[in-house]
């Protein structure tokens, strides 16, 4: 029986469909593959005097941390965004916080700290940094910016800091990940999710969450769904007007609102 005009059509069809099916495919293998190269953009040290450094010497990477040493109990470490030098931050963080010691940690691959970043080793070298610390420094305060948040959040739910600052937070990276590549099955595929509402519930210290009201990263749903985990009286949201999401630190409210959150 010769074909019909409808199975002539109907191969094409087909052909279109296995074309589109692979070529899906070989994008959600390449998503899964290169996910880290989209995640982290490592940016070198533009401070790196001896006497402003310390290494830290992990099992399978030397890590760097820029700091400011200070005698007394308070320390403040600080965990910066995913495309941030965290050193370029001393200046500034030593005029406004001279009581405290400062350590501002090189993500693995930032500014001269070897290995690759992922969640899991970041999180690792974040408590091996505030055992570091709280050996001379009692009283920490954990600040965290961007994708850094999700760092601190994690740190302050494992250890004894005494105050908790994150700035540009979100829920987690999967719901950002979801609405950057909708059509991908994102959740299946996400390998560091950073997940801070799953840790806000175990916060107690007094945290502030410090937003940007023009902020075209990080939507204010996700921030808001964020503080919406913590326990009642324990966190408190601010919003800087105007401000975007790399832009919040030119504001003069910002270091204003981070010192009256130490």
């Amino acid at each position: 029986m010769p074909p019909t005009h409808a199975n002539r059509m109907s191969r094409p069809l087909m052909y279109l469909i296995v074309i589109v099916t692979a070529l899906y495919l070989a994008l959600c293998i390449a998503l899964f593959v290169f996910q880290r190269a989209l995640i982290y953009f490592p940016q070198p040290a533009a401070l790196g005097a001896p006497e402003t450094r310390l290494t830290l010497s992990v099992a399978d990477a030397q890590v760097q941390v820029t700091v400011k040493p200070h005698d007394g109990p308070n320390a403040l470490i600080y965990f910066g965004g995913n495309a941030e030098d965290v050193s370029r931050n001393l200046p500034v963080f030593s005029q406004a916080f001279p009581d405290h010691a400062l350590y501002l940690l090189h993500y693995r691959g930032f500014g001269g700290s070897t290995g690759s970043p992922s969640e899991e080793a970041i999180s690792r070298d974040a408590l091996t940094l505030f055992d570091k610390v709280y050996d001379t420094h009692p009283h920490i305060a954990v600040v965290g910016r961007s994708l850094g948040s999700g760092v601190a959040v994690r740190l302050a739910s494992q250890r004894p800091a005494s105050r908790l600052i994150l700035i540009t937070p979100y829920n987690s990276l999967e719901d950002l990940a979801v609405r950057q590549y909708p059509i991908f099955p994102v959740k299946w595929l996400l390998q560091d999710k950073f997940e801070s509402w799953k840790y806000a519930g175990h916060i107690s210290i007094p945290t502030l969450l410090l937003a940007a009201g023009q902020d075209e990263v990080i939507p204010p749903s996700s921030t808001e769904k964020l503080y919406g985990h913590f326990a009642k009286g324990v966190a408190t949201l601010k919003v800087i007007p105007g401000a975007g999401h790399n832009s919040i630190s030119d504001s003069p409210e910002y270091l204003k609102l981070m010192e009256d959150g130490l």
